[in-house]
């Protein structure tokens, strides 16, 4: 009970008690979710529930530092909390290895906890547990890092910004058929092909299809594409017989480096005002060189014979791999960026294609993070924000949400400071996730109550005096419809048929709402408390009054922002706070990963930075 001895001499003895008794979700045992269940363990927090999906894997080892080798394999939440019970035997702390999204965790679930906080590293995630915790009035401290940068910041339902009031960037970006195949222009273009066509063409169990997800006229556009692209996969295929032979590496550069270039080189118009790509000789690039493939350096950019050697040795080894699969096993291997021989081949692969097409090489350690999607993680940054995470949590437990900041770590030697925090910003009145009216939907016996019997309790509530202000009702269930005042097919089906059960949520909108006035409603769908009610909804005392959107007054361009804006492209621009000389920074990630800290002088500087990140694709930059 040392540490909560220690929290009292600094907060007070109300204080140590309170966060002795919350119950506290952690969601995420990764890097940022290790150092803070140390901390939450260190600090006087009794009662922890982590959950995680993951097991440990050998990369995690370097930053993740309560997990050790013998840990490989298992469950990452598992291991976490054994060693924190270790730290701290008295500790009531509960390990789960799953998915938060699982309809399991519904709103009760996250009800039973006095805060959450977030350590996780998917978009689709944070954007659940964010959408949850609003369900659930529970406060939620998000946090999160890229490289030397990170925030930790805390999000209350109708007090403070939410997680989605900002836009945020996509995690994934699709790329032209005929870009990628045919006129690679960025280095990204060439590892997307490495791994996702020349890779699981040779290696993968099958090529995912180019015209999945396109429409008619996107195929009609890329048919011919499409078509040579076919017969291409053909071709590698047939060469993967090959595999046994101690000329299937040499038959595959020649195929794609060669004889594929000569295909391309002869369709002259297509490099009228582009530069044309250069045939590569395996006989001229195989000579022999000091280079060990073995050991490649992974941080330099490597000679163009070196580059030839690692993807003859890279793909033996990974035919080599295929040929050894047991009989009756799956022969196929799936791309893994921490798996060296496919990295290697990935690498190889896309600089070679990028010396044919005149285009940036990058280091092996570069081509990870970008085929792997992910920005390398910096044990550093993941403490500090961790550490600003269980502050933020003390403040929020004892009521001090005023106290409570959206703190940035954003290393550079261009600012006295590391850490910038900010005052919690308001909610987004265009938001779509907060600006809602979230309620509990109770049903006894999901294979009874119908979708019309909801509507027509809906219907009672407003003669009783608690209208919900929604006129022409629509209902949906994520992307689906299940009612509108045209569409009544669904209205004598039940819930259960309708999968609507508990742990789901269904949205109901207003047709007419012209004037933005009418709320929408979610309904979290929750099992009764009682036998007695076969439908019940909860929460109409608790519904917050929204003011409707107000559009900006002045559209003044040269309008600073207080605090930070998150322009078009994503860039965070933060007030510096020193000196009053007006100066900013900006915070942003171009698509190599790289994390940057940009000084500007002025709004016009700015506007700049904005409008290259816009505007030009090549230096086009995301938000953290």
């Amino acid at each position: 009970m040392r540490s909560t001895t220690q929290l009292a001499q600094i907060f007070g003895d109300k204080v140590a008690a309170k966060v002795a008794s919350a119950r506290v979700l952690v969601v995420g045992a990764g890097g940022i979710g290790c150092e803070l269940l140390k901390n939450l363990s260190m600090s006087g927090f009794q009662h922890i529930n982590a959950i995680d999906l993951d097991t440990i894997d050998l990369s995690n080892l370097n930053r993740q530092f309560l997990f050790q080798r013998k840990h490989i394999k298992r469950p990452k939440a598992q291991v976490a909390v054994q060693a924190i019970t270790n730290f701290n035997p008295g500790l009531d702390a509960v390990a789960q290895q799953a998915n938060i999204k699982e309809s399991v965790y519904d709103v009760d679930w996250f009800s039973g906890f006095d805060l959450v906080l977030n350590a996780l590293d998917n978009l689709d995630a944070r954007r659940h547990v964010n959408k949850m915790c609003l369900a659930a009035n529970v406060p939620l401290v998000e946090s999160g890092t890229a490289g030397y940068l990170g925030q930790a910041t805390v999000i209350s339902g109708g007090e403070t910004e939410c997680f989605e009031c900002q836009p945020k960037a996509a995690e994934r970006r699709t790329y032209p058929v005929c870009t990628i195949r045919s006129t690679p222009s960025a280095p990204i273009h060439c590892i997307v092909w490495a791994k996702d066509y020349l890779f699981a063409q040779l290696f993968g169990e099958q090529v995912n299809s180019q015209d999945e997800g396109m429409d008619a006229q996107e195929k009609a556009e890329n048919m011919e594409e499409l078509q040579q692209l076919r017969e291409e996969s053909q071709a590698l295929a047939r060469l993967a017989e090959a595999m046994s032979t101690g000329d299937f590496a040499r038959l595959v550069f020649e195929k794609v480096f060669y004889e594929d270039t000569a295909r391309l080189l002869s369709m002259k118009d297509m490099w009228t005002n582009r530069r044309p790509p250069t045939q590569l000789s395996f006989k001229k690039l195989s000579q022999k060189t000091k280079f060990d493939p073995r050991h490649p350096d992974d941080h330099a950019i490597l000679a163009l014979e070196d580059w030839c050697a690692l993807f003859v040795h890279s793909a033996e080894q990974l035919a080599q791999r295929l040929m050894q699969t047991p009989q009756g096993e799956p022969r196929f291997l799936v791309f893994d960026k921490d798996d060296p021989d496919a990295l290697n081949f990935v690498a190889a692969t896309a600089n070679l294609r990028s010396f044919a097409f005149g285009i940036e090489q990058k280091s092996i350690f570069a081509i990870k993070a970008m085929a792997g999607n992910i920005i390398p993680a910096i044990a550093t940054t993941n403490a500090i924000v961790a550490g600003m995470m269980v502050t933020q949590a003390i403040m929020a437990l004892s009521g001090r949400l005023s106290d409570c900041h959206t703190a940035y770590v954003s290393y550079s030697s261009k600012r006295s400071r590391c850490i910038v925090r900010e005052p919690l910003a308001k909610p987004n009145p265009q938001c779509p996730v907060c600006r809602r009216r979230y309620l509990t939907l109770r049903i006894n016996e999901s294979k009874q109550v119908t979708l019309g019997d909801v509507l027509k309790h809906i219907g009672k509530l407003a003669e009783s005096g608690q209208d919900l202000n929604l006129n022409d009702l629509s209902v949906v269930e994520g992307n689906r419809m299940l009612y509108d005042p045209d569409f009544e097919d669904n209205l004598s089906k039940t819930l259960e048929s309708l999968d609507l059960v508990p742990g789901k949520m269904i949205t109901l909108t207003s047709e007419d709402d012209d004037d933005g006035t009418n709320v929408p409603v979610i309904l979290s769908i929750a099992k009764a408390r009682s036998q007695t009610d076969p439908l019940q909804i909860e929460g109409l005392d608790k519904i917050p009054e929204f003011a409707p959107p107000v559009k900006p007054e002045s559209t003044d361009e040269n309008a600073a922002s207080d605090h930070y804006q998150m322009d078009t492209a994503g860039v965070i621009v933060l007030d510096d706070g020193e000196g009053g000389d007006g100066s900013n920074s900006a915070i942003v990630l171009d698509d190599d990963g790289v994390c940057e800290v940009e000084h500007i002088s002025d709004e016009l500087n700015k506007r700049k930075l904005v409008e290259t990140a816009t505007n030009d694709e090549a230096s086009k930059r995301r938000a953290v």
